[in-house]
């Protein structure tokens, strides 16, 4: 290769990671810069497929991050994008030191599936680690048309990795920021709650209580005596409601759990306490959610059952979580006597609720019931950040 021809690469090289690295630098979203690694990646080496698998933080544990244009054997299949994989268990081992050490690997996801392939069967894998070596994930790439890459396309894809982790890493660091200004924000919203409704019920409750006794001494008429015990009942019910609510806003409501624990443990208590069969089941939900959808999908979860509790007569019902890159989808089943939803009773105010709390996570809520056939509620949100 001439002189001129090796200035022209290294010129085009330093061009493309230029124009990633400001891609990359741009969004401190953890999804948008995985997705922004992805349609870079597919434009510098003109490859159809790639995905991302991360460790999560908490567990170590790999979970589907990102894809772009899986085949549909993989697409419509999320349950074959978990678990145990050839390059992942290279990786955890510490034995995928680098693309150029697997340039061409058989996907053990793909090779012994017939139908929904694409053609795709091999694909590189470029190891993503922090600082002090620490594993983050890995970056799989494929094509229809399988070539050998180059000694300087794993170069590019290796820098390609280097800079992802170093992205992945920023976001993480700016994720936990946020959440730490979220737990103290909680906790000034709490004392102020205490500072203000607590101490005015307070307030309340004792004027009613010297009420009281000066009407024990005027004499006056046991139905007022009825009135205004009945009043202070109220008021202490209101007074350790304030408190209660006091204790959620110091605590999440999923209580350290990730989303798929707290159901599977709603699940559970709900079957021990009501005479109601209660099954969860989970797919892809090893990666971590942002905390307002957690508590908002848990919240539409405990919603939901109580609406089945109240009103569907239901033997069983079944919850199915599932997740992919792209969208979480919530599924609530019961066989419960059913109704139609042409005609909804006004005073079903939970399904307001429900189709609230969906929009308030941009997503969106699904109804399907008929009488006698029981009720299906699918409520689902997007993961993918809006650039």
């Amino acid at each position: 290769m001439s002189k001129p021809s090796q200035l022209q690469q290294r010129t085009r090289e330093l061009t493309i990671l230029n124009a990633i690295a400001g891609e990359l630098n741009g969004s401190a979203d953890l999804t948008q810069i995985l997705q922004t690694a992805l349609s870079q990646v597919a434009a510098l080496l003109d490859l159809d497929t790639s995905w991302i698998w991360l460790m999560a933080e908490d567990t170590g544990e790999s979970y589907l991050a990102a894809s772009q244009n899986l085949p549909p054997a993989l697409a419509q299949n999320p349950a074959s994008m978990e678990g145990w994989c050839y390059c992942l268990d290279t990786y955890e081992k510490g034995d995928l030191k680098g693309a150029a050490n697997v340039n061409v690997v058989t996907c053990s996801r793909l090779k012994d599936l017939i139908e929904g392939t694409e053609g795709l069967l091999y694909h590189a894998s470029i190891p993503l680690y922090g600082q002090n070596h620490i594993k983050i994930g890995v970056l799989n790439v494929a094509s229809t048309t399988w070539r050998k890459l180059s000694v300087e396309d794993l170069r590019l894809l290796n820098t390609v990795g280097d800079l992802l982790s170093i992205a992945i890493e920023r976001a993480r660091l700016f994720d936990k920021s946020v959440h730490v200004g979220a737990v103290e924000e909680r906790y000034r919203l709490a004392r102020e709650l205490h500072d203000t409704l607590g101490q005015g019920l307070t307030a309340i409750l004792l004027k009613l209580e010297t009420l009281d006794a000066l009407l024990d001494v005027g004499g006056d008429p046991e139905a007022m005596h009825q009135a205004v015990h009945d009043t202070i009942a109220l008021t202490r019910t209101n007074l350790e409601e304030a408190r209660r609510s006091v204790q959620d806003l110091r605590a999440a409501p999923l209580k350290g759990q990730t989303l798929a624990g707290a159901l599977e443990t709603l699940a559970k208590e709900t079957t021990t306490r009501e005479n109601l069969t209660v099954h969860f089941e989970a797919t892809g939900t090893g990666r971590p959610l942002p905390v307002r959808i957690e508590s908002g999908l848990y919240r539409i979860a405990q919603e939901a059952l109580n609406n089945i509790i109240q009103h569907a007569e239901a033997n069983t019902v079944s919850f199915h979580l599932s997740a992919t890159p792209r969208k979480i989808r919530l599924r609530v089943q019961d066989d419960g006597c059913g109704f139609d939803p042409e005609q909804i009773p006004d005073d079903r105010f939970g399904l307001v609720g429900l189709n609230e709390r969906a929009r308030l996570l941009e997503g969106q809520l699904k109804l399907e019931s008929s009488p006698d056939q029981g009720t299906r509620i699918e409520v689902i949100i997007p993961l993918e950040a809006t650039p």
